[in-house]
């Protein structure tokens, strides 16, 4: 996810939602829904969308949910199903940020197995 937070990083709005269309990572898609929601809010806000940039983009971990999957020989090797806190800061040019939108993206991770 942090990857794709640093394709965004810096770039206006728009052109941040194009990038994301033709990116081929698996969390550009939430990015780009959350970046075009705060940019929806910003209009609410009655503020001009064209000048909107992308100021912060920030990436925590969140809740890990843990499973067990199956192995050979009877084993159950624990699956952590990661989450992340993603917090984007959209401003207008030479002006506080003005709009702040949070949202959570699951992941999936196997740890285990091995020789």
């Amino acid at each position: 996810m942090r990857l794709v937070a640093d394709t965004v990083r810096g770039k206006k709005a728009d052109d941040a939602i194009t990038s994301l269309k033709f990116l081929n990572k698996k969390s550009a898609q939430p990015m780009e829904k959350l970046i075009r929601s705060a940019v929806a809010n910003a209009k609410e806000l009655k503020i001009d969308v064209k000048n909107l940039k992308v100021e912060e983009v920030r990436v925590d971990g969140g809740a890990i949910l843990y499973r067990r999957g199956s192995a050979s020989h009877g084993r159950a090797p624990l699956i952590r199903k990661r989450t992340s806190h993603i917090a984007i800061t959209l401003t207008t040019d030479n002006q506080q940020p003005m709009v702040e939108k949070k949202t959570t993206l699951r992941k999936k991770k196997v740890v285990g197995g091995g020789l």
